[in-house]
């Protein structure tokens, strides 16, 4: 049952309101909100309701918060069909948006256990492991580890890795995403995410995980990637 107006915690009121300003465009993507000082003089409360109608909005992906800087309305969602041969450049270029990708770190390890049985490796082999920064519009979104075959893709660091990983495949080695198996699933941020990501470790994120296979049927990589909860939404069309 629907609570009235009297009914409704103060906390929850002040979320329609801004949910409404959201809506009705007076607030859009992007914008900066008031800061929480002076939220709570427009809505005469205290900054611990201010706080959580704050975060009320944020579980929903209405906005979001920025380190040091404030509190903004979340930019439309990236949008993903899993049945479609695209990469992440390429998807944000069609979509009108700016992407980025930054190379955080790339090495040589022992292939760690969750990765043996997708790339069908045996204990103590080595791959690459790239992990990489995604931003859409300069906002970062996706926390990004490549496990990467020595085998299919020799000298990979030698590369440039700052941006599609998809085209430095196809130009220096000749090789074509042509399929995958993709799983996700709702999970917390982990460490290393979330601080790559600006956000708490704990806050909702969005987990994929790829094993993509080349254009003669191998395996090419396997890809783990933490996505903000409200940065990216999933469309399949069936026949």
């Amino acid at each position: 049952m629907k609570l009235s107006a009297d009914e409704m915690p103060q906390y929850l009121l002040i979320k329609e309101q801004l949910q409404a300003r959201i809506d009705n465009g007076a607030l859009k993507s992007g914008d900066k909100l008031p800061s929480e000082r002076e939220l709570c003089t427009i809505f005469n409360t205290t900054r611990v309701t201010i706080r959580e109608s704050l975060a009320q909005l944020e579980s929903s992906g209405a906005i979001y918060r920025s380190e040091r800087r404030g509190w903004f309305v979340t930019p439309d969602r990236l949008w993903l069909d899993p049945t479609q041969n695209t990469n992440f450049h390429k998807l944000c270029i069609e979509q009108g948006r700016q992407p980025k990708t930054t190379l955080l770190n790339g090495c040589v390890i022992t292939v760690p256990l969750d990765a043996m049985t997708p790339l069908q490796l045996q204990p103590f082999e080595q791959i690459y492991l790239l992990t990489r920064l995604r931003f859409v519009d300069d906002r970062p979104v996706c926390f990004c580890e490549n496990h990467c075959l020595p085998a299919r893709v020799p000298e990979l660091l030698r590369h440039n890795l700052n941006g599609s990983l998809t085209e430095v495949y196809e130009a220096h080695f000749g090789l074509i995403y042509t399929s995958m198996h993709l799983s996700f699933y709702p999970t917390a941020m982990p460490p290393q995410a979330a601080s790559a990501l600006g956000v708490a470790v704990g806050r909702p994120a969005l987990l994929l995980q790829r094993l993509n296979y080349d254009q003669h049927g191998r395996i090419l990589d396997y890809d783990v990637e933490y996505w903000r909860h409200d940065s990216l939404r999933i469309e399949v069309d069936t026949l």
